[in-house]
């Protein structure tokens, strides 16, 4: 089997998950500047046998999109024209960033090190590819 990568994609800052070959365990791998997220993604997929990409999908408490996805669309059409054989997904991330924060509380981080925000987006799409691996178990 091949690995999973999951994206928590920012303006900034994008945190980015792994799954291990079998797809049981997520891993936060890095954060990279979000403009060097698309060379960072043709160098991993170069490396590492992917299967497929899931981004976190930002979703408003009514179920719309939230704004951010005028930033994520046009990323994920050009990464669906570079890698037009790689399957693409979306998975809902509302409240990941709470849930990575309760992660970071729970794990007994210091309060500087909760306030590191590339430690958040890792975490978030660690989340991310988390609830993904799970939901297909079911």
């Amino acid at each position: 089997m091949s690995r999973i990568v999951a994206i928590d994609y920012g303006r900034k800052r994008t945190g980015i998950a792994v799954s291990d070959p079998l797809q049981i365990i997520a891993n936060g791998l890095t954060t990279v500047p979000t403009h060097e997220l698309f060379d960072f993604l043709m160098n991993y997929v170069k490396r590492e046998a992917v299967e497929r990409i899931v981004i976190g999908l930002p979703k408003q408490m009514n179920n719309q999109p939230s704004e951010s996805m005028q930033y994520i669309t046009p990323f994920v059409n050009r990464l669906r024209k570079a890698l037009p054989d790689m399957p693409i997904e979306f998975v809902d991330e509302r409240f990941t960033s709470v849930l990575a924060h309760q992660a970071m509380l729970d794990g007994g981080l210091k309060k500087k090190d909760r306030q590191n925000k590339a430690l958040v987006d890792e975490i978030s799409a660690t989340i991310i590819l988390q609830s993904y691996l799970e939901s297909k178990r079911i």
